[in-house]
């Protein structure tokens, strides 16, 4: 290859502002984790007529399923003042064992808008798994 061609093909070299620019960025805060100031009145999201943790769905299967399921009523414990509903009575233990483990962060609230700096019930069919965690949104 010649050396005007090997000249055309190499990427355009990043200018010092640029670099200036990511420096202050990353310095300033743009790209650091978000604070969390919402405050909500709840520990965990609770259906007020039925008292169902994420409208009972099964906080193991997001894990074990990679999808969300629908607890059943035979398979229920009462965990922070919430009932949580499972699929099976494997999945009931595992919780019962481990409850940090499948917990959704933040209570069940929209990790975005805990972000944003206001707490809105998550919705169980909207979710994602990140860094081994539950995260519910809306």
């Amino acid at each position: 290859m010649t050396a005007a061609r090997q000249q055309r093909k190499s990427p355009p070299a990043l200018s010092p502002v640029f670099w200036l620019a990511l420096g202050l960025a990353v310095c300033g805060g743009i790209f650091s984790a978000p604070v969390i100031l919402a405050a909500p009145s709840e520990r965990i999201v609770v259906n007020a007529d039925t008292g169902l943790a994420i409208s009972g769905f099964d906080p193991v299967a997001y894990f074990t399923d990679a999808k969300p399921k629908i607890g059943l009523p035979k398979h229920e414990l009462r965990l922070d003042g919430a009932v949580w509903r499972f699929r099976n009575e494997g999945n009931r233990a595992a919780f019962a064992e481990h409850p940090e483990v499948y917990l959704p962060r933040f209570g069940g609230y929209d990790a975005v808008a805990i972000a944003r700096g206001v707490s809105v019930p998550g919705h169980p069919l909207f979710w994602t798994i990140t860094g081994e965690r539950l995260y519910l949104l809306l």
